[in-house]
């Protein structure tokens, strides 16, 4: 199975994929222990370790969990209930290590993890699916099991852009439909122009055109949703600038829904930059049979209630501490 001068290093760089596929069987069907293993295959346990965790990366071992599982709490159902949705996940974030805080990017990547598990048990053939974008869903999109729903479509929510700590928004939704096996359509175009007028013939060119028009028939989307303060991903985007920021705020502004603001009540709230913006409208997302939030944090709580309210929300995966705050809302 291995040279004898191989290190266990050396192992886990040269192994196939037959021989990580061999590991993986035996651990995940056989039920053998890890050292049980290694005795078999005369090779260290460290080195069953880096095969078990190269099989993971490397996708020939796909460990799933029922997703409808987070939802059948009593916590779940009281949200359900009380919101009129017709599913609420709920995730109870857990700390790595001694510490007993959970930090906030950790929260959501647990919430981006059951989110991935949510929407394979939600995508059906046939559907179009719009994906939007930003850190949980950057995350999600990473979690996301492989899966052979047929005659799947992806598209993206919102026109391309950057932050200094995320990849462009494309990729969401192009790893997305690879993971999905679907169809997928980007948009060409920047998320925001320089003038009304460049935005304006851009989405009149065909190509743009025809795939702005796709998002007003998706079948269901999965999305995030960002609060109004200073420190909002949308600042580091440059979609907006804080001036602009304040002033989206002092119409009544509370959350930042696929780049598009929303007051309490969930309407769109419509400035300036809104008219320079290649992406989906509101009324579009509203219009979806299936609307995925997936979000957490106590400073997204009224951000996350302006959504539910706004009806663009059927199904919620959020972290159990938000959760209890919405209903004490």
């Amino acid at each position: 199975m291995a040279a004898p001068n191989e290190t266990p290093e050396n192992r886990r760089i040269t192994a196939n994929r037959s021989v990580l596929a061999s590991v993986a069987l035996l651990y995940y069907k056989d039920g053998l222990m890890q050292s049980e293993i290694a005795k078999r295959l005369n090779i260290s346990r460290a080195t069953v370790v880096n095969y078990l965790r190269q099989a993971r990366e490397q996708q020939i071992v796909d460990i799933r969990v029922d997703g409808e599982a987070f939802a059948t709490s009593n916590l779940s159902r009281e949200v359900k209930d009380k919101f009129k949705l017709e599913d609420a996940y709920i995730v109870e974030p857990f700390a790595s290590g001694a510490s007993a805080k959970v930090p906030r990017k950790e929260i959501n990547r647990q919430i981006a993890q059951v989110g991935a598990m949510a929407l394979v048990n939600l995508v059906r053939p046939g559907d179009t699916l719009g994906v939007a974008w930003g850190e949980t869903i950057h995350f999600l999109s990473e979690q996301l099991p492989r899966s052979g729903v047929t005659s799947v479509t992806v598209c993206q929510l919102i026109g391309s852009m950057k932050s200094p700590l995320l990849s462009a928004s494309e990729s969401c939704a192009i790893r997305i439909a690879s993971r999905l096996g679907a169809e997928c359509h980007t948009l060409h175009s920047p998320a925001i122009l320089t003038t009304r007028s460049l935005a304006r013939e851009l989405r009149a060119e065909p190509v743009i055109r025809a795939q702005l028009s796709r998002l007003e028939n998706l079948s269901k989307a999965i999305f995030s949703v960002g609060n109004c303060r200073k420190d909002t991903h949308i600042l580091q985007t440059g979609m907006v600038d804080a001036g602009q920021l304040d002033w989206y705020r002092s119409k009544g502004a509370v959350g930042v829904l696929c780049a598009r603001f929303i007051d309490r009540d969930g309407n769109p709230v419509t400035g300036e930059p809104d008219s320079r913006m290649i992406g989906i409208e509101l009324e579009q997302l509203r219009g979806c049979n299936t609307g995925i939030l997936v979000a957490g944090g106590e400073d997204k709580r009224e951000a996350i209630l302006a959504s539910i309210r706004g009806g663009y929300v059927t199904h919620l995966v959020i972290d159990r501490q938000t959760a209890t705050g919405l209903l004490e809302a």
